[in-house]
């Protein structure tokens, strides 16, 4: 059929008559000047003859010079329209229906954006073990991406923790003692059941604490529960206001795939916070003690980990004030085979141990005889050297009765800066069915210092070349610039001069012990911070 016999006008092929695309032809001046059925059922306002008013945004291109195609909007439908130019100025615009196409689309991209959103929130909500600042990145990015305000709500017996945050990331922390089942799907929620949609949840009825201070009316309300790693982390409730669209189901669906990793993410920060409480309780009975004055006679102890990340391991030391059942105080200094926590649990047992037998304290063989049945007994495959020392104030001066265990003598400072060693020793304690030890007894003058100290120090490398071991030779010298300072002064003193020495090089556990007969009236704060006492 030639061009001539079409409808639509000169030089509109026939086929477009009934072709299944809405078909519109415009003068230059944007009259329409022909349009198939098509075109007539889709456009029912378009008049030959007339400029065309409707859709506005092919109007306007029907009276510019296009070029190329244009898209816009029919009622609920997409439509792009394509030129084709005809002879005497005319146009003829071919309207394909995009609406599938552009739903695909936009579909896509939502996808996209909400992969990218739950990415970067799976690394902010991770970026934390702190419960409370889960919850606030929980509630922040919720309100900024689902809703105009978020609340999340943790578990609990009476009382609720509450976090809030609206559009203007304004949080809020709360704490709600009413009880849950007064909001609809909150009680169940938070006992992990599957949300209530939101259709069916009245937003009327949404309780003061459940809504941000200014919020303004709630126009809808989704609860989600927040799942955790077996039992439920909390909930999370999203709230729009009234003159703002309802939830939908996909925004529910696409809430509930972010609650699933804030609610990880929670659980994970609340196991790591009853974690470390359960881990700081148990620790405080494994750090070494506080030491201070007792009976005239000052105690002062350091210790050091080999590993600065760590606060426990398997050097210890211990002062037994004396009391009815032992009359001179008992001090303890200890290594347990190995380090780290393994060690540091064997190092609580013996001290348990040694406190138990205190008792029996004026004879020292007899405590490392049954220290020593006590660990083979156990399962430990591991042993400890010892040092035990009885302490008691004598007029003026102070007598120790010490006795050492497969460990490094003790050392005596004298106040004219002498440094002597204590003639003690014996085998380690729990390698051998038997053991043997040797006590020695000490007299200290006021202003004399005996030091009792782990192989962590003189075993130490380091120096100028970061592969020489500290040595005894020079703890006997550092010792020696000790003479009639306190205690306390002292174990600094050691610290000091061992850590300048090893640097960042390898050490073991280093722990000191020094006990200190005083010579009237001294500052006993040597940190350089504390207020400082006075001591006789």
């Amino acid at each position: 059929m030639s061009p001539e016999s079409s409808r639509l006008g000169i030089g509109v092929p026939a086929s477009a008559d009934d072709a299944p695309y809405p078909v519109l032809v415009l003068e230059a001046d944007g009259q329409v000047a022909g349009l198939n059925d098509a075109a007539s059922d889709l456009l029912p306002s378009a008049t030959t003859g007339r400029p065309l008013g409707f859709p506005s945004w092919l109007a306007t291109a029907g009276r510019a010079d296009a070029s190329g195609p244009v898209s816009g909007k029919v009622g609920d439908r997409v439509f792009s329209a394509h030129p084709s130019s005809l002879p005497g100025d005319r146009t003829a615009w071919w309207m394909v229906d995009e609406t599938a196409y552009q739903s695909a689309v936009d579909e896509l991209r939502t996808e996209r954006e909400r992969t990218q959103f739950l990415t970067a929130a799976s690394s902010a909500l991770l970026s934390s073990l702190n419960l409370d600042r889960c919850m606030e990145v929980t509630a922040r990015l919720a309100a900024e991406h689902l809703a105009d305000a978020a609340v999340v709500v943790a578990p609990g017996t009476r009382r609720l923790p509450v976090v809030g945050c609206d559009q203007q990331g304004r949080i809020s922390h709360t704490v709600n003692t009413t009880a849950p089942e007064t909001v609809q799907g909150l009680a169940e929620a938070l006992r992990g059941f599957p949300p209530v949609p939101s259709r069916w949840i009245d937003p009327s009825t949404a309780p003061d604490w459940l809504v941000p201070k200014g919020f303004g009316r709630v126009g809808s309300m989704a609860i989600t529960p927040l799942p955790g790693h077996g039992v439920p982390a909390g909930v999370l409730v999203l709230l729009r206001r009234a003159e703002n669209a309802a939830f939908t189901e996909s925004e529910e669906t696409f809430a509930g795939l972010f609650a699933a990793r804030a609610g990880a993410a929670m659980s994970a920060a609340r196991l790591y916070q009853e974690q470390s409480t359960i881990t700081d309780t148990l620790m405080r009975e494994l750090l070494p003690p506080t030491l201070e004055r007792v009976q005239g006679v000052e105690f002062a102890g350091g210790y050091r980990p080999s590993r600065d990340h760590e606060r426990i391991g398997g050097d210890f030391y211990d002062v037994h004030p004396a009391d009815e059942d032992c009359a001179e105080t008992l001090a303890i200094l200890g290594d347990v085979c190995g380090k780290g926590l393994e060690a540091a649990v064997l190092t609580g047992k013996i001290r348990n141990s040694l406190q138990v037998l205190r008792p029996m304290a004026e004879d020292h063989g007899r405590m490392l005889r049954l220290l020593n049945q006590s660990i083979l007994s156990s399962h430990h495959t591991r042993f400890v050297t010892l040092v035990l020392a009885s302490v008691r104030r004598e007029e003026s001066e102070v007598a120790l009765r010490l006795t050492s265990a497969g460990h490094p003598k003790p050392l005596i400072v004298r106040c004219d800066a002498s440094v002597e060693e204590a003639d003690t020793g014996g085998t380690l304690v729990g390698a051998l069915p038997n053991v043997t030890s040797r006590t020695t007894e000490v007299r200290l003058a006021p202003g004399e210092t005996c030091l009792l100290f782990t192989d962590g120090i003189t075993e130490a490398v380091g120096g100028p070349l970061g592969d020489t071991m500290f040595g005894e030779e020079r703890l006997r010298r550092a010792l020696s610039e000790c003479a009639g300072i306190p205690a306390a002064a002292v174990v600094e003193r050691i610290q000091i001069v061992a850590s300048e020495w090893v640097g960042d090089g390898h050490h073991d556990d280093i722990a000191v012990l020094a006990i200190t007969a005083s010579r009237g009236a001294h500052l006993s704060a040597v940190d350089g911070t504390s207020r400082g006492r006075y001591t006789p």
